[in-house]
């Protein structure tokens, strides 16, 4: 296994755990709960947060935009403040506020420039690495602009090959989720982004995922099959168990959505750890770290006093 350096932290080999803490667009739209999450993840332990980056007319077709879509009415309103909305949605939204579609609420989600700068400030200051999944590729050219220590490509994009190409040309390393993927797709996308700086991360693309689906063994198949490259877990489980134990299997690499309550609305909300289950699995992982040793048997120090004491021979 190579090691791979992100910011100041390196990766792989002996190197600890590297935590990921997703904020992604639980954020819902606000910068300041933004901040408040990656507080959070500060709090816990966490060495990086990661946010997610779409363009929306881009990402998602017309069809997909026009669908009807209730949004929650601070969600609304916080956005029609914000701007965020396209004009023809304005203009639906004036003669009929009850009319949000699917499109509504991806622009609902999205932060804009003024927010990134303010998330760029508050993660300088709070010392903690941020990046970004980007969805498309003007969005990989948004959040170049900040000089991100890598690039996260999600599950549904494994298999756009334009948007590997184009991020792979960036010169960053990457981390691939691999969720609702074939091996042989997986091969495909690791043939365009090279094995030099790829962090593979296994996955299972539910929200949340069952316990009986998360088939953690693929980390060692992942291992075995691709003995090169830095593996992971990307967990979209309730708990936090299941990713302690990714780690003691072996994964590199741990990312979790964080959230500032469960029950909350979004997608991603229920697949997501609460600040004491967030200061849990750093607190667990890194105590794996600690207890897992070299594997090498031999007398410590520590038990030469009570050899001496016990044995008679």
């Amino acid at each position: 296994m190579s090691s791979i350096k992100i910011g100041h932290k390196y990766i792989g080999s002996e190197h600890p755990v590297f935590l990921i803490a997703e904020i992604g667009i639980n954020h819902n739209g606000d910068v300041e709960l933004a901040k408040k999450l990656i507080r959070i993840a500060v709090e816990a332990g966490f060495d990086a947060v990661k946010l997610q980056k779409r363009t929306i007319d881009v990402v998602y077709s017309e069809e997909d935009r026009k669908k009807p879509r209730e949004i929650p009415e601070l969600v609304l309103n916080n956005a029609l403040k914000r701007g965020v909305f396209p004009q023809e949605s304005i203009d639906r939204l004036n003669k009929d506020i009850s009319a949000t579609t699917n499109g509504d609420q991806k622009y609902c989600l999205e932060l804009g420039q003024k927010d990134y700068e303010e998330i760029e400030r508050y993660c300088k200051e709070k010392e903690i690495l941020w990046f970004a999944s980007c969805w498309d590729e003007g969005s990989v050219d948004f959040i170049d602009q900040f000089n991100p220590p890598c690039y996260k490509i999600a599950s549904a994009s494994l298999t756009d090959d334009d948007l590997l190409r184009y991020t792979k040309a960036k010169n960053k390393p990457i981390i691939l989720s691999t969720g609702m993927s074939t091996i042989e797709q997986i091969e495909h996308a690791i043939e365009i982004l090279g094995r030099e700086n790829l962090i593979l991360m296994h996955c299972v693309g539910t929200y949340p995922a069952k316990n009986e689906n998360l088939n953690l063994k693929v980390i060692n198949y992942y291992q075995q099959k691709f003995p090169d490259l830095v593996i992971g877990y990307s967990g979209h489980e309730v708990g936090v168990s299941p990713s302690v134990m990714a780690a003691v299997l072996g994964a590199k690499v741990i990312e979790r959505h964080i959230t500032l309550d469960r029950a909350m609305w979004g997608s991603d909300q229920a697949a997501s750890l609460e600040p004491k289950g967030a200061e849990l699995l750093v607190r667990d992982i890194k105590l794996w770290d600690a207890v897992k040793g070299d594997g090498m048997k031999k007398i410590i120090d520590d038990e030469i006093p009570i050899m001496q004491k016990l044995r008679r021979k």
